[in-house]
């Protein structure tokens, strides 16, 4: 028989296992709640992401009444539907073929990599402002499907080449043409938007120059790419390592495109001579002044264009890490140098100009605070980037009407730096960290947001669709720093994963 002592110590026992039993499931259950709520269905529409995020403004609407979530509209549109609208025949028709392979960049140096029309980066697509484009698009080997989307450039958005939001990815085998009118003059690019991460270090990508109408304020004698890319490590200037020549007389004026396609920074300067920063991811400068010892940031996905004026003597170099670009006379030189301490501020620099619209009086004011939090991503465990305190898929999508004012706040409260990237719009950059611009208009598509960095942009809701907000370092992107701008009443027919299979980032 068992003393009451024993059967006292076997109580406090099943007392003790049982407290144990609840502390693990109250660990556990919340740990399986956040891991399945961090899943999404093998097969999924980017509208069934997170919650729709309505702005500040959104209970009256911009026209006094309220606003509907995207798709309730009593005729929703679909994205399929807003295609170019201009009919006439294609001013410029291109195919580009992708196909997996190597790439060589140098003398005897290849690496595996992906090709459009045999090389990479792929051919410069050259039009004139409001040239009808026509692209088709051939995927000969690329496995898994691949797309292409116009880096900067506001196309209609049936045309923004986003596997699984804008189209299906095209499979080896499988072509598709895009078709859009080149209404914005300046310096752009093109890359896939399937499996991007992947596809864009790979090498499926290019340049696009839109020449104005009419004669740019800063006149130039010769207009040159500079595309930087890091193949397998190894840092290129137009597909290829070590320095590059232009060759121009003494007095001749250069535009130099940098365009800037890697996940990080790319600072460039200029030794031998001062330079003009005449234009900032398509935009022109207003009133750009001499820049002498000073770099340009330019952020991943975006595009700084140089004006350099070859000097009386000798030759300029543009440079950028690991990579120059000498413009002068055959066989001139130009001293290689080290980056300046001091960068280009685009807050200030130029002169300020009037817009086309007020953004004092946003119809909708949203915030886009980055941060880290521990939690699952994709059911992984660790600590993710997050939006407004969330988790992917958990993610805003920011709604608004088209004709909207919209104000948006960027707060970086991470740990690292983030190049955040708007499909289908550019912005006016009004504050940096509450300093007020004072500058020429600084309009982007690819805003370099520092550590602890908060900035206000404005636009105007001009462009209806579905679109990506992402950071455009690609992994980050793939880690679920990642939102959309979507546009009442407007649906998409795509999906993501499963058979398809569309993996935008």
């Amino acid at each position: 028989m068992s003393s009451p002592e024993t059967t006292g110590g076997r109580g406090k026992g099943r007392l003790a296992l049982l407290a144990a039993l609840v502390a693990t499931l109250a660990i556990v259950l919340p740990l399986g709640w956040m891991w399945k709520g961090s899943r999404m269905p093998d097969t999924y529409s980017v509208m069934d992401m997170g919650f729709h995020e309505p702005g500040i403004a959104a209970a009256a609407g911009s026209h006094g009444t309220p606003h509907p979530l995207p798709g309730s509209a009593a005729a929703p549109i679909s994205v399929k539907d807003l295609t170019e609208r201009e009919t006439g025949p294609a001013d410029v028709s291109v195919r580009l073929v992708a196909a997996a392979g190597r790439v060589t960049i140098g003398a005897g140096l290849t690496v595996p990599g992906v090709t459009l029309n045999g090389s990479s980066p792929g051919p410069v697509i050259r039009a004139t402002q409001g040239d009808v484009v026509e692209v088709t698009l051939v995927n000969e080997s690329v496995p898994g499907g691949t797309t292409l989307h116009w880096h900067g450039l506001d196309v209609p958005n049936a045309e923004d080449g986003v596997a699984g939001v804008t189209q299906d990815a095209v499979h080896a085998g499988e072509s598709h043409t895009y078709r859009f009118v080149a209404r914005q003059a300046g310096t752009y690019w093109y890359h896939s938007h399937q499996v991007s991460h992947e596809q864009v270090r790979k090498g499926l990508l290019g340049a696009i120059v839109v020449a104005p109408k009419v004669a740019p304020a800063v006149a130039v004698t010769t207009d040159v790419v500079a595309l930087s890319h890091t193949y397998a490590g190894k840092r290129t200037l137009n597909g290829r390592v070590g320095e590059q020549r232009v060759e121009a007389r003494p007095g001749d004026r250069v535009r130099v495109r940098v365009v800037n396609t890697d996940a990080g920074v790319a600072p460039v300067w200029v030794s031998g001579t001062a330079y003009v920063l005449a234009a900032v991811d398509g935009t022109d400068v207003n009133a750009p002044t001499r820049v002498s010892d000073r770099a340009v940031v330019v952020p991943a996905g975006g595009r700084a264009d140089l004006v350099v004026e070859v000097p009386a003597s000798g030759a300029a170099r543009v440079q950028m890490s690991g990579v120059s670009m000498v413009v002068g006379p055959a066989g001139s030189t130009a001293p290689t140098t080290s980056r300046p301490k001091k960068d280009v501020d685009l807050l200030t620099y130029g002169s300020p100009s009037t817009t086309a619209f007020d953004p004092s009086k946003p119809a909708r004011t949203f915030a886009y605070s980055i941060g880290r939090k521990p939690g699952f991503v994709k059911g992984r465990p660790g600590v993710h980037w997050s939006i407004n305190g969330k988790l992917w898929p958990n993610i805003p999508m920011f709604t608004v009407a088209e004709g909207d004012v919209v104000r948006m706040e960027i707060l970086n409260r991470s740990n690292e730096t983030h190049p955040m990237h708007l499909h289908g719009h550019h912005v006016l950059v009004l504050s940096r960290d509450g300093k007020a611009a004072t500058g020429s208009p600084w309009w982007t598509d690819s805003l370099e947001v520092p550590v602890g960095a908060r900035f206000e942009v404005a636009f105007v809701a001009d462009n209806p669709g579905i679109w990506m907000d992402h950071c455009h370092n690609l992994p980050h992107a793939r880690e679920g720093l990642v939102a959309h701008l979507a546009y009442e009443g407007v649906t998409t027919p795509y999906l993501v994963g499963g058979t398809t299979p569309n993996e935008p980032e």
